[in-house]
Parts: C-alpha cells; sequence; structure tokens
C-alpha cells in the first residue's frame, strides 16, 4: 500500500490550524481543484460523513473527475483526524495531525492509498505519484496561508 506523507509550518496555533482544517466545506478554498460537503449531519466526531469532489471545474458545485467519500474514523481535537476514504477510485485512511512547534504548527498530511484498478494501478502509481504529490504540496502551501488568515 503506497503512503503519502506531506507537511507544513504554519504561523498559527494548534487550535487555530486545528479549526481551519476541519471547516471541510472551506477546503476547497486551499485543496486543489476540490469542493467538499457534509453529508447527512455534523461531521466533527467519529461517524461524520464527507464527500470531496475533486476535478477539473465545469460548473459551480460541478467537476469532471473523482467523488471521493468519507468517513471520519478518528477525532482527536486539536491533534489529529483520521478518515476512511470509501470511494470507488480513492480508498484507504487519511489521517491529518496538528503538531505543535515553537510559536507555531507543522501540519502532516498523510495518505494510505489502496491503490485502484488492479495490477495496473500498482504500474501506474510512478507515474502518477511525482502529479500527486505535486498537487498535496501546492495544497498545503495554500493550507499555509489559509490557516493564518482563518478566525480560529
Amino acid at each position: 500500500m503506497p503512503e503519502l506523507q506531506l507537511s507544513v509550518d504554519v504561523e498559527a496555533p494548534p487550535a487555530q490550524v486545528w479549526t481551519a482544517l476541519t471547516d471541510w466545506t472551506r477546503q476547497g478554498e486551499w485543496m486543489l481543484l476540490t469542493d467538499v460537503e457534509i453529508v447527512g449531519g455534523p461531521a466533527q466526531g467519529v461517524g461524520g460523513r464527507l464527500a470531496a469532489r475533486t476535478g477539473v471545474p465545469v460548473r459551480r458545485g460541478r467537476h469532471l473527475g473523482v467523488l471521493d467519500t468519507m468517513v471520519i474514523t478518528e477525532w482527536d481535537p486539536p491533534h489529529r483526524v483520521t478518515v476512511q476514504h470509501t470511494g470507488r477510485i480513492i480508498r484507504g485512511p487519511g489521517i491529518f495531525e496538528v503538531r505543535p512547534r515553537g510559536a507555531g504548527t507543522t501540519f502532516v498530511w498523510t495518505e494510505r492509498l489502496h491503490l485502484p484498478f488492479g495490477w495496473l494501478g500498482r504500474l501506474g502509481w510512478p507515474l502518477a505519484r511525482p502529479f500527486v504529490v505535486a498537487g498535496v504540496r501546492l495544497s498545503l502551501s495554500r493550507f499555509r496561508d489559509f490557516a493564518r488568515r482563518h478566525p480560529g
């Protein structure tokens, strides 16, 4: 199972970074080509459900791309939230950690991917990985700015 782990330092206190991170419906402001909605009730604890649409926007709220459904499986504010990706394409745990660092915070994003399409997915991963990493790095850079501005 491939794993991606990237991080960014944020000049804001952990509580503010946590609040920015778990402001799910605003994730599209920092996560590349993604809109997120809460599905069927609150998403501030274990059992909360989210749906992210990632891809090229074709009109407001619509993307030509992938639907990523998730269930929150771990909730430890303001330190860690784990989601289980349950979609047809994106599967496996995603882990978001907020770690105090001096006067600021380090935000760590880990994805443990269950690759789709069997052997074809395993063969294609080395080709796709650099693009996925570049997208996550850009998203983390945007998150750093978003979290600094977030009202916390």
